[in-house]
């Protein structure tokens, strides 16, 4: 099998079981927004928020730390067992801090007229243990990555999905049946049940992430204690850049919700994220080809990296990106009209009001595409040790998300969110591209890149402003559009299916 047909090969197991996973997860936006109204789904934005910046701390740049030096070291066993540790010494650290907290992380966050302060320490003690067990899987999760066990990987994934999702609606939908109907068990469930318990959401999510744990043992028995502090220093200076730019990102990615709560009128902030949230999630899709894609690179190019041919390999797996990532932009456009009932909502008015928030879709996308680039480009100063450079792009990213949010959100709400992401995006991409070309330099075809972008980008704006998200116009359009890239790529897509290295 070829370099690139096994490499496309892993990348769809994890593309299936992630297009699964959040299917299964977005249409638990229906049933959210349908049983709570925008302000009281602004909790789980919020919260949600806190936990994707939280994530990033405690797995302290572990993840990409331990593909580079299994690269580095022929002792897999030694580099397994430093990066688990110590991603383990930096969870336990943060739960006795954050729960001998949570009382006053709870007062901070707490708005009256959505739910209880008692409520609200219970939520963030559930958040700080789903936090923690996260944690604590995500290196055996990587080294199943690494060992090419793709299948594996997906499965445990698809587990702790189909655990959450049945957990909702259990305690969201059938418990309330058992009651209502006086079946089995119906005064058990009635003498502590809560009807539409926002907290029901998160235990079902703790549920979830502890089982996901109790099946990775087999890979956590693989463990040993040969504890060695040079490699461990080692894998500090090179993650700690990557924390600080998986931070700078993951604020540019949430951040937008978090000012939105706090820079508001306290009157209309909860619902105003409420809006937004749901409207990101039918930007999800997108995210979800580039995490696939993300989970199937980043072992491939560490893998690969000896090999002569790399840089040109790499130029070919980002101009086939371009091409994918660009056709999902314009059919998720094109099909916004259909998307928008995944936003349901209990009566019309309330519905209407998210379906307000959908102008901000393309914005979102596009934004999406230049993450998308950039993640791909940034393995660059992975590859060559300079992860500094990861620091200083996410870095400016993040400035410029936080600046020009607490300059445009009182102003412009959640429309300047979208725009920032967008901008704080591509300077990275720019900066990105424009710094490994004089570090580590890859041949793109950058003419060709900048060719499917633009032309994706017009197809987007006849669709969605001149034919008004006309379904028919918009799938033409996006017909149209798969047909040019074909006819461009059709040499190098036959080389490829027949004879590629």
């Amino acid at each position: 099998m070829s370099t690139l047909k096994k490499f496309a090969g892993q990348t769809a197991i994890y593309g299936i079981s992630t297009v699964i996973s959040r299917f299964l997860n977005f249409i638990l936006t229906p049933i959210y927004v349908g049983l709570y109204p925008a302000k009281v789904y602004g909790i789980f934005t919020t919260l949600y928020s806190w936990a994707s910046i939280l994530n990033a701390i405690l797995s302290f740049g572990m993840e990409t730390t331990f593909f580079r030096f299994l690269n580095k070291y022929n002792d897999h066993e030694k580099v397994y067992s430093n990066t688990f540790f110590t991603v383990a010494v930096v969870t336990v650290l943060f739960a006795v801090l954050a729960l001998s907290g949570a009382a006053n992380i709870a007062l901070w966050m707490h708005h009256e007229n959505i739910a209880s302060l008692h409520d609200y320490e219970l939520f963030i003690k559930f958040f700080i243990a789903i936090l923690c067990l996260d944690a604590l899987s995500v290196i055996p999760f990587a080294k199943l990555r690494a060992n090419g066990r793709p299948y594996k990987y997906s499965i445990l994934k698809l587990i702790n999905i189909f655990c959450f999702v049945g957990l909702n609606l259990f305690f969201l939908f059938i418990i309330p049946m058992i009651i209502k109907n006086g079946w089995p068990l119906s005064s058990f469930f009635a003498h502590w049940f809560r009807p539409a318990w926002v907290g029901y959401v998160f235990i079902s999510n703790l549920i979830a992430s502890a089982v996901t744990l109790l099946l990775l043992i087999p890979e956590l028995l693989q463990l040993t204690f040969a504890i060695d502090l040079k490699v461990i220093r080692e894998m500090f200076l090179y993650s700690f850049p990557i924390l600080i730019a998986n931070l700078s990102f993951i604020i540019n990615e949430n951040s937008d919700k978090l000012f939105l709560d706090k820079l508001l009128p306290a009157d209309i902030s909860s619902q105003q994220v409420g809006i937004y949230g749901a409207c990101c999630k039918i930007a999800i899709f997108l995210s979800i080809f580039i995490q696939a894609f993300r989970l199937g690179a980043e072992p491939f190019f560490f893998n690969y990296a000896k090999n002569k041919n790399s840089g040109e390999v790499y130029a070919r797996i980002m101009n086939y990106f371009i091409i994918a990532i660009s056709l999902i932009f314009v059919a998720l456009v094109a099909n916004i009209e259909l998307l928008k009932y995944f936003i349901r909502a209990h009566n019309h008015a309330e519905r209407m009001l998210y379906w307000s928030g959908l102008r901000v879709v393309p914005i979102l996308l596009f934004g999406y595409v230049s993450l998308g680039i950039y993640m791909n480009l940034s393995i660059w100063y992975k590859l060559s040790d300079q992860t500094k450079y990861g620091l200083y792009i996410s870095g400016i990213g993040a400035v410029l998300t936080i600046v020009l949010n607490i300059l445009f959100i009182p102003k412009y709400s959640y429309m300047a969110s979208a725009w920032i992401s967008l901008i704080a995006y591509s300077v990275m991409m720019v900066l990105s591209y424009i710094l490994g070309q004089k570090n580590y330099p890859i041949p793109y075809d950058i003419k060709k890149a900048v060719f499917y972008l633009v032309l994706a980008l017009v197809v987007v704006i006849i669709s969605f402003h001149i034919f008004e998200r006309n379904i028919i116009a918009g799938n033409v359009l996006l017909v149209l559009f798969a047909g040019i890239a074909f006819y461009t790529e059709r040499k190098e897509l036959l080389i490829m299916m027949g004879k590629s290295n």
